[in-house]
């Protein structure tokens, strides 16, 4: 039977999987939808395998959130394409599920352990997902976050979720105002609380690049400390979260925020996705080419 461009398309609409891998389970069935279907299940663990290689710097971060127990993870893949399947969407809430049930230490631990239901480890599992879909697929990190009852969680993704935050504030059980505060850190990108975080090391540090800033200038040597002291403010507004201009009043910072609701910030979690990792750089053809060579 021939295998016809809109039989290729309607199978990579109904799977996520690869051009040239749906092409390729079509000619094995002889043109039968179903089974091309079964077909790129069964093979999984072999594609997975082939594109363990290739680099997965797109996907989605997922929140999850049971009683006073949290996780942000990141799950990554190769094309933005794949973050709307309904099979990869579905593979966030469980291992969403998943790391909050048995809270492994490591992403190490967490794809040894068995997923629930299904009758082997979660690596197994997504590299059978793999199959489906076509590309490399792996769950990059996660963070589990507690409270306390008198605590609440605030949770945020944008961006379908391209960033997502997570935030637990003590004092509070309204769970609008944590929103608030994770929206905050989702759209600024704090890096630590409050400034008696940061490393004296680093506080160090910057204030030898204000300080040789300030001499090259021109200024004179008495008043460089004070004008170090003034710029440090500025370091630690771009920095610290209660330090920052609150995004939804600006003419607040983010501490007076927090406690006008009597609460504090005990920890946050930002994750953006991709960040970190190194995109390889191709065209549509350099793409197509090299599935015809696999």
């Amino acid at each position: 039977m021939a295998i016809t461009a809109k039989m290729v398309k309607e199978l990579r609409e109904k799977t996520g999987a690869g051009m040239m891998d749906c092409k390729k389970a079509l000619e094995e069935t002889n043109g039968n939808m179903e089974d091309a279907i079964d077909y790129l299940r069964q093979t999984g663990s072999a594609q997975a395998a082939k594109k363990a290689g290739r680099i997965a710097a797109e996907g989605a971060t997922h929140i999850a959130v049971e009683g006073n127990n949290a996780v942000l993870l990141e799950v990554n893949c190769e094309t933005d394409f794949v973050t709307r399947n309904d099979t990869f969407k579905n593979l966030l809430v469980e291992l969403g599920t998943h790391i909050l049930t048995e809270k492994p230490a490591t992403v190490e631990e967490a794809v040894s352990q068995n997923i629930a239901g299904k009758d082997q480890t979660v690596q197994k599992y997504i590299d059978s997902i793999v199959a489906t879909i076509g590309e490399k697929i792996e769950l990059r990190r996660f963070e589990l976050l507690s409270k306390e009852d008198n605590a609440a969680f605030g949770t945020y993704t944008h961006m379908d979720g391209r960033i997502g935050a997570l935030t637990v504030l003590e004092g509070t059980t309204d769970e609008a105002i944590a929103k608030d505060v994770a929206m905050h850190i989702a759209a600024v990108k704090p890096l630590y609380i409050s400034r008696e975080d940061v490393a004296e090391d680093e506080v160090n540090r910057e204030k030898e690049v204000l300080k040789t800033q300030a001499l090259n200038e021109g200024k004179p040597e008495k008043i460089v400390e004070k004008m170090v002291e003034g710029r440090l403010s500025k370091f630690f507004e771009d920095i610290c979260l209660l330090e920052q201009d609150f995004v939804k009043d600006p003419d607040m910072k983010v501490k007076k925020f927090v406690a006008d609701a009597s609460a504090t910030v005990k920890a946050f979690v930002r994750y953006e996705v991709g960040e970190g990792i190194e995109k390889r750089e191709e065209n549509f053809a350099d793409e197509v080419m090299n599935q015809i060579k696999e």
